[in-house]
């Protein structure tokens, strides 16, 4: 009589015996399917300068439990505030190194919410659509010109001064914009700090090559956010 219960409760918990049963297995292998799908997007389109194919293991573990959270919550109110309340109490600390990666981790959870609520077509229509605008996205961003915003700080590491109009010149050639930031001298000791805009990658390795054949001086070049 136990067992008979037990699997009552089961069968109980997943709605309607059989049927919801199956539901529930197709529902956690299209998660899965949609998840890794991602992860693979992710690895591959993503900006992120940290382990994306690291990251994206992450990805369909993430979906499945909140997809499996959502199933068995969404049919009983004591579960979902025994849900609320045991959230509560867990805090969850995740190191979210740049917004790209927080964007992914939100389609993951998307994914599992909707499977969960059984949503199956909505979250597939979703899906698609992110999938479809991150690629498009990616193939424009490649046609698109590159425009590289960059700190050049300069300065001199000898006695000798550093000649402004030279280095003006220089940069003017393989740049489509350039502003002054900042000039210090101290002493025998000049700094320059510019701004300078470059439409091609090529522009910056010349750049740099021009600014070593003037001696003795020392740059760096940095992204200006």
């Amino acid at each position: 009589m136990q067992e008979q219960s037990f699997l009552t409760d089961i069968a109980n918990q997943f709605g309607s015996g059989e049927s919801s049963l199956i539901d529930f297995l197709i529902n956690i292998f299209i998660t899965i399917i949609l998840s890794y799908i991602i992860g693979l997007v992710y690895s591959k389109y993503g900006n992120s300068l940290s382990n994306r194919k690291k990251l994206t293991q992450t990805f369909v573990l993430i979906a499945v439990t909140v997809m499996l959270v959502i199933s068995i919550v969404k049919s009983s109110l004591a579960l979902s505030l025994g849900l609320v309340g045991a959230l509560s109490i867990v805090r969850f600390r995740t190191a979210i190194k740049e917004p790209e990666e927080l964007v992914y981790f939100f389609v993951a959870i998307a994914l599992g919410l909707g499977m969960g609520a059984n949503q199956r077509i909505v979250t597939l229509i979703g899906a698609v659509i992110i999938i479809f605008y991150i690629v498009i996205q990616n193939y424009n961003s490649v046609k698109r010109t590159v425009q590289q915003n960059l700190i050049i700080t300069l300065s001199n590491t000898s006695d000798k001064a550093l000649d402004e109009n030279q280095i003006l010149d220089i940069l003017k050639k393989h740049s489509s914009q350039l502003s002054l930031r900042r000039l210090d001298e101290v002493n025998n000791t000049t700094e320059l700090s510019l701004s300078v805009e470059f439409t091609d990658f090529n522009d910056i390795i010349n750049a740099k090559n021009d600014l070593k054949t003037l001696g003795d001086i020392q740059f760096s070049f940095i992204e200006n956010y």
